[in-house]
């Protein structure tokens, strides 16, 4: 029996194979979640309904179980159809839940098609498919060092 928060046995085998450098890719619902993967991923499908789970409750669960050395999220355009003219609330929720941990973590833009590379990476480990509604709500976590 487990203790721990993290209790999805994917998720921790996958975890358990990974090690310094290894990246943890916290997607939302509108990702290519398959044609986006990298070559050593597991893709974890949690995406049990709109809403449910979001990116936010994933992160705050993965934070008792892996270090993190560092975060990027997928940068949003400033003009057409998607474009925003603030950043998403949900960066200040992971921005937060990271404070939460004891992290003082800054987000790294990346340009959604440099993104969708890094997410394709053989670095990638896991990709944890969920069913946030929000957009550029994709957030892409390398594993430090256990201290």
């Amino acid at each position: 029996m487990l203790k721990s928060r993290l209790l999805h046995p994917q998720i921790l085998a996958a975890l358990a194979r990974a090690g310094h450098s290894s990246k943890v890719l916290i997607s939302d619902g509108n990702f290519p979640h398959w044609t986006r993967k990298g070559p050593q991923a597991e893709v974890v499908y949690l995406n049990l309904a709109p809403g449910n789970p979001t990116v936010t409750q994933v992160l705050d669960v993965l934070l008792t179980a892996i270090p993190v050395e560092s975060a990027e999220v997928m940068d949003y355009p400033r003009t057409g159809p998607y474009s925003l003219q603030k950043d998403p609330e949900i960066w200040g929720e992971f921005i937060q839940t990271f404070r939460n941990a004891g992290l003082d973590l800054p987000l790294t833009r990346v340009e959604r098609f440099q993104f969708y590379e890094r997410a394709q990476s053989p670095d990638v480990c896991l990709t944890i498919a969920t069913g946030e509604q929000r957009i550029y709500a994709n957030l892409l976590l390398t594993i430090g060092v256990v201290r």
